[in-house]
């Protein structure tokens, strides 16, 4: 047998390997799932057969949709997007503080890596809805206690985005602008921020849509927002209203959706 065709059986075998290995990985999680499914009950065919049908059952209750209140939700929506917006923006400030100590290769020493990436993992491991009663019982009802809960959470996401963005980036510029004499924040001004800010564009404006659907839950805690609205329909079981509430906010998601997009393509190009 000859040396080329010797080589080309020693490739499939390492692919064969390779492909054993995944499959291998793919059943451990698949297994995962499937237990996951059942310790859930999604199993439990007595829940899932008296269940499906009240859900079918509570439809027609919902349609058709009631948009008499609608002079009454153009504010909690206002305050709905003023909350996503200013929770962002607290979350973008803080996060660029703290990515470049929690990127390896920017960070100046492993101890303020530990240190950032564990205020990182605190932030994003306390989710809003939690957040929010914590900071409604401390500032009160409204608007405020949201977007604190809304940008204190997006911190950890944006945050860890923004690092291993600058982990992944190139490094021969970098290396390029350190060996000419430039200061660590000329390395970053210059060689670095380039290099991530399409990425971190991308990952602001996607966290800035799901602060939007965000602020509707920590709305059903009294943090205000269109999310207060939906509860309170919820609890006095009118669910005509909460239906057109639905309906409102779909649209305006979806507007959402379309400006980012428009935002994102006008930012980076």
């Amino acid at each position: 047998m000859s040396p080329s065709v010797d080589s080309h059986l020693d490739i499939l075998r390492r692919y064969d390997v390779r492909w054993r290995q995944q499959c291998f990985r793919l059943v451990l999680i698949l297994a995962a799932v499937v237990a996951s499914l059942a310790v859930v009950g999604l199993f439990d065919p007595e829940r899932i057969s008296t269940g499906v049908p009240a859900i079918f059952n509570l439809l027609p209750e919902m349609f058709p949709p009631d948009f008499g209140r609608w002079p009454y939700w153009i504010k909690p929506l206002i305050d709905s997007m003023a909350m996503s917006i200013a929770g962002t923006s607290i979350a973008v400030f803080f996060s660029l503080l703290l990515c470049f100590f929690a990127a390896r290769n920017t960070s100046p020493s492993p101890a303020l890596y530990m240190l950032a990436t564990a205020v990182l993992n605190v932030t994003r491991a306390v989710p809003e809805l939690i957040l929010g009663m914590i900071l409604v019982a401390a500032v009160g009802f409204g608007a405020l206690p949201g977007t604190l809960a809304l940008g204190l959470h997006s911190v950890g996401m944006l945050g860890k985005f923004y690092a291993e963005a600058i982990e992944l980036c190139d490094q021969e510029p970098i290396e390029a602008a350190r060996s000419s004499g430039a200061s660590e924040l000329q390395v970053i001004v210059h060689s670095i921020l380039p290099q991530v800010f399409p990425a971190m564009a991308d990952v602001t404006f996607y966290r800035w849509e799901y602060n939007f659907r965000a602020s509707m839950v920590v709305g059903a805690v009294g943090a205000g927002g269109i999310g207060l609205e939906i509860i309170s329909a919820l609890r006095i079981m009118e669910y005509q209203q909460v239906s057109a509430l639905l309906l409102v906010v779909l649209v305006v998601v979806t507007a959402l959706d379309s400006m980012s997009n428009a935002l994102r393509h006008w930012m980076v190009q």
